[in-house]
């Protein structure tokens, strides 16, 4: 799978205070790569640095397989983001937003209603910016910057202050991007969320990538040595996972004696909190 963007020995300072520390990572074409860390990690500050809207001390930023010096505005052109700083107007309408930004990114206003609708805001199509909820306007932001089906999309805690179905419907829509084969960069704090749509995680601690890997993979580095066994006659069984134990799952499974039998792995806040010592 080729490489859409990375950074290899990316640095940034601010002042005297270093942020961003030899950061080191890829995302291939196509897939969905979460982007965790504590709150002032420094997530935010290397979708700035990706998208060009800040500049790196030393190191290499790629995009779209070139040095990000010679990204074009053909390239930006591919790109769509949604950021603490997604810009809508507060006088204009939802619809009237997404009608200029389509107009901005020359496409058809005709796929306004239909997101609209998919996105719970037909309804409130006519309601200014200026008087919509938190919730509707992240769902506002998020159909603006996927409004021209955009080659590369970021996404800057996208499901922040949706109500559940919402955030249902949103996860719905970044499996359909997936499948179409746009690749996203999302930030969350929702470790729920990581753990359902993202193909690999990449976890920031103090400006340091700390890990980069599949969500089962991570989870499976930090498996504990126990498992628990319910059985017929038996009870439950605490056991660890050696070779005594497999003979005595295996005797049990025999004799038909088993009911379930379960591993202990953590979950994936339990692995940020490993690998992080900090709550989101």
């Amino acid at each position: 799978m080729t490489t859409i963007m990375s950074m290899d020995g990316v640095c940034l300072s601010f002042g005297s205070k270093q942020v961003l520390h030899n950061l080191t990572f890829a995302v291939r074409r196509g897939e969905t790569f979460g982007f965790l860390g504590p709150s002032g990690a420094g997530k935010t500050t290397t979708i700035k640095l990706l998208t060009r809207q800040l500049i790196k001390d030393s190191g290499r930023i790629t995009l779209f397989g070139r040095p990000i010096e010679r990204a074009s505005e053909s390239d930006y052109e591919r790109i769509g983001i949604l950021s603490d700083t997604s810009a809508l107007y507060e006088r204009l309408s939802i619809a009237d937003n997404l009608r200029f930004y389509a107009r901005l990114r020359g496409v058809p206003e005709r796929g306004v209603q239909p997101l609209l609708a998919r996105m719970r805001l037909d309804k409130d199509a006519k309601t200014l910016i200026k008087n919509c909820s938190k919730g509707m306007r992240q769902r506002a932001a998020l159909l603006a910057a996927m409004i021209h089906s955009p080659e590369l999309l970021f996404l800057d805690e996208p499901t922040s202050g949706l109500d559940p179905a919402t955030r249902a419907e949103v996860h719905r829509m970044l499996g359909e991007l997936k499948d179409s084969g746009t690749t996203v960069f999302l930030t969350t704090h929702d470790m729920a969320e990581a753990d359902a749509v993202c193909d690999r995680i990449g976890i920031l601690a103090e400006g340091h990538l700390v890990a980069c890997d599949e969500p089962e993979r991570l989870k499976l580095r930090f498996a504990r040595n126990h498992i628990t066994i319910r059985t017929r006659t038996h009870g439950t069984i605490e056991t660890t996972k050696d070779a005594a134990a497999a003979e005595q799952i295996d005797g049990l499974l025999r004799s038909g004696e088993i009911l379930s039998i379960h591993s202990d792995e953590p979950n994936l806040e339990e692995v940020f909190l490993e690998l992080t010592g900090k709550e989101f």
